[in-house]
């Protein structure tokens, strides 16, 4: 690596999170620690929300940047540099399509919470007690007020049922993404982490050869293709690998990697 890497960002969930992990491993925020203090900027890129992600890099959090909501939201260090949003009329059509598909629950995300109103309340308890979300319990999702940015569907039996589903219905008029092995997202037209990364690059300064992404699922992609040092897991769908140079087992190994080369 010619450039120097002056930012790093890393997904989550399959990523930084194996095997549906919901805290990050011992020792995770001192490589991150060690290499923001070295001057390398770092992002938590993630469809997950804003709080969440905050809680997970609590030692950190004041120090690092976040892409939230697979691009619909960005911060660095406290500050907001991005947030997109969509059609409310739109937004609820695709509320009414997943409240009508059996054995599919809503999450519709705001900056600070989700909102649910859920078909079974061992959905709610999960996104509240594991994944560990701020959430609103609503008596009607369609009167909740807030901009509407990023839809999502949670399937506990599997995504996969009924992602072409949605690819189809909607594909056409949003952003249409796997998330994970239970969650389809859904974004403003054209809205993705490569879009939210190209902001956050821009806000920054730094080069796309100066950059380094890590990635596991679709939702990374546009991510990928932009920087100049794009890294699969081992374990990324086919596609993700692709478009990466490089492969790990894990982002602290890589990270470890970097740090040894700055001696």
């Amino acid at each position: 690596m010619k450039k120097r890497i002056r930012l790093i960002a890393s997904d989550l969930d399959g990523t930084l999170l194996l095997n549906g992990a919901q805290s990050l491993r011992p020792g995770t925020c001192r490589l991150v620690h060690d290499l923001t203090r070295k001057g390398v900027y770092f992002l938590a890129a993630s469809g997950r929300q804003y709080p969440n992600l905050r809680r997970l890099f609590a030692p950190v959090q004041g120090e690092i940047g976040y892409i939230c909501e697979n691009g619909c939201l960005s911060f660095f260090q406290g500050e907001m540099i991005h947030k997109e949003i969509m059609e409310r009329e739109l937004g609820q059509e695709i509320l009414h399509a997943i409240q009508e598909k059996e054995g599919c629950e809503i999450l519709l995300s705001g900056a600070n919470t989700s909102y649910l109103q859920p078909k079974d309340m061992a959905y709610y308890y999960h996104m509240r007690d594991v994944v560990r979300n701020n959430v609103t319990l609503v008596p009607d999702i369609f009167q909740v007020r807030e901009e509407y940015m990023k839809i999502s569907v949670y399937e506990k039996d599997g995504i996969e049922n009924s992602a072409p589903y949605w690819k189809e219905k909607f594909g056409d008029k949003v952003t249409v993404v796997t998330s994970g092995n239970a969650w389809l997202d859904m974004m403003p037209k054209n809205v993705n982490k490569g879009l939210a990364m190209r902001k956050v690059m821009d806000y920054l300064q730094v080069d796309p050869d100066e950059c380094m992404a890590f990635g596991d699922n679709y939702n990374d992609l546009e991510m990928l293709e932009l920087v100049g040092h794009p890294v699969a897991m081992e374990t990324a769908k086919p596609e993700v690998k692709a478009v990466s140079r490089y492969r790990t087992d894990t982002v602290e190994h890589m990270l470890e990697v970097l740090l040894a080369d700055m001696q």
